[in-house]
């Protein structure tokens, strides 16, 4: 069994509605994830992918598209009736507005990224492990074998 990790990088914005400290208001992060995924090789002949458990560029794109295009520059919140007007109101001068059915925190974040990349993952490879720094020193993880 190998283990894959890939980084990404993505900028966002989010308020925690109801929170009682600093995070109520509206603020951003540059978003650091590690998606780590684990397989066997390939070992069949003449396979192009012969040795890998899986190209990187394809775990690339599969993050890309199921994270990164979704959340880059934009302004996550969840979905209220509060949120719902401040999205309306703002939705003529910004384009990138998600509302999502959880509060938007690193920890739920990463339940939400690994449904998705479970999802999408090629058969034969499996989600091991994802971690989302929020700040420099601060991030949150998420492993397969805890949430089995």
């Amino acid at each position: 069994m190998i283990r894959l990790t890939k980084e990404f990088t993505f900028e966002s914005a989010h308020a925690l509605w109801g929170y009682d400290g600093k995070c109520r208001e509206i603020h951003g992060h540059s978003y650091r994830l590690f998606v780590t995924v684990k397989g066997h090789p390939s070992e069949e002949c003449g396979d192009p992918k012969l040795g890998m458990v899986m190209d990187f560029g394809v775990l690339k794109s599969i993050v890309e598209q199921q994270i990164i295009s979704r959340l880059d520059h934009s302004f996550v919140m969840r979905r209220t009736p509060e949120a719902l007007s401040l999205a309306e109101s703002m939705k003529d001068s910004f384009s990138n507005i998600v509302l999502v059915d959880y509060q938007p925190t690193c920890e739920n974040m990463l339940y939400d990224f690994a449904d998705r990349l479970r999802a999408a993952l090629p058969k034969g490879v499996e989600l091991h492990s994802l971690r989302l720094h929020e700040t420099a020193r601060s991030y949150a993880e998420w492993y397969a074998e805890d949430n089995r």
